[in-house]
């Protein structure tokens, strides 16, 4: 169906840009700069510095940044990492693919690795732990750091969905070993295709995944150091990942102003609870606007059905799904969320009168 309000609206963000997305593409292809060429250096070099690292290292996704991270921190067979229950199935095929074994952990109300729950899933064999920050809203890296260092435990941080939040005014990304990324087009940061990096202050990690995305080979010598993989970030890509995080830090500010705009108009319904969550020490991107509505799937429906494209992630936790064969330990917050969740529409296209329609639908459905 045709929406009055989309989720996400790519070809009207494209129209916004596209005098220096267009410059980006000329640029790239009248030298001929397609594979690992100054673009994705200077991409690299911005987002390290975005982010508050020494080094980035681009990737063709989310996912490989989590798996190169994984094995760049030597983690294997027989090891056991600590994991969130609710997140996407990523973040556990990574430790998956590397041979060792994902523990969940349940989520807090803040749809992030509960802290408390943290030691109890902690056994001799843990020997990393992957906090996602979901939603653009960090997890809580001070007790999560703490708890880590306790337990001498690898921290890999999930950061593919908060590119710009922070926690006592450092950044996601720069808190673990390696803060990993995904540039997938619907993304805070998003490319036109699939896209991920790494950041680091660990020079070993910087130049081990800088071979392994190249098939195992130090691109200045030849000399291989081992069996990789093909996942480097496309120069193209590169090119326009560099212009929208120039734009980022506005972005980051019109999302806010959304969220604000949501949160006065929508407060005061009681089967409605809204991402604000008051914690002084961390702010809020707003990658997705998440709600938990108490009627669930019937909320979520009626927005669609009267023209808000709404997204309604992991309503099936990735745990239950069989072929998987994840252990479930019980984890109550993640499976009352996955009833209750809904995105609302959240990008910097939406206009004002858009964010009003979509209050005025909402609260159509409690009235």
């Amino acid at each position: 169906m045709g929406y009055k309000v989309p989720f996400v609206n790519p070809g009207k963000n494209y129209a916004m840009i596209k005098e220096e997305i267009d410059a980006a593409y000329f640029e790239v292809m009248q030298k001929g700069d397609l594979i690992d060429r100054e673009q994705l250096k200077r991409f690299e070099r911005n987002l390290a510095a975005f982010v508050g690292t020494k080094y980035a290292v681009g990737l063709n996704s989310g996912y490989d940044a989590l798996h190169l991270s994984l094995r760049a921190a030597g983690l294997g067979s027989g090891d056991e990492v600590v994991v969130p229950a609710h997140t996407f199935v990523a973040t556990a095929s990574a430790v998956v693919n590397v041979g060792a074994k994902p523990v969940l952990v349940d989520v807090g109300k803040d749809f992030n690795l509960d802290p408390e729950k943290i030691e109890e899933a902690v056994t001799p064999r843990t020997r990393g732990l992957i906090p996602v920050h979901l939603n653009g809203y960090m997890a809580d890296m001070v007790r999560i750091m703490e708890i880590a260092h306790r337990h001498r435990l690898v921290v890999v941080e999930d950061a593919c969905q908060s590119l710009g939040s922070s926690m006592l005014g450092k950044k996601a990304g720069a808190w673990g070993l390696t803060g990993c990324w995904s540039f997938y087009p619907f993304k805070i940061l998003g490319g036109y295709g699939d896209a991920g990096a790494i950041t680091t202050n660990d020079p070993d990690v910087a130049l081990f995944a800088r071979r392994m995305r190249y098939n195992g080979e130090d691109r200045q010598t030849g000399e291989y150091h081992g069996h990789g993989f093909t996942c480097l970030l496309d120069n193209l890509q590169a090119a326009f990942l560099d212009i929208k995080l120039r734009k980022l830090p506005q972005w980051i500010v019109r999302r806010r102003e959304i969220a604000a705009r949501y949160r006065a108009g929508l407060g005061d319904i009681p089967d409605l609870t809204l991402p604000h969550y008051g914690d002084p020490r961390r702010d809020h991107i707003y990658q997705n606007y998440v709600v938990r509505a108490k009627q669930g799937k019937a909320f979520s429906e009626y927005l669609q059905e009267n023209g808000v494209e709404v997204l309604t992630q992991f309503r099936k936790p990735y745990y239950q799904h069989q072929a998987l064969k994840l252990e479930d330990r019980g984890f109550p917050e993640t499976e009352a969320l996955s009833r209750e969740v809904c995105s609302l529409p959240m990008n910097v296209e939406i206009t004002d009168a858009e964010a009003d329609y979509v209050i005025e639908v909402v609260r159509g459905f409690y009235e």
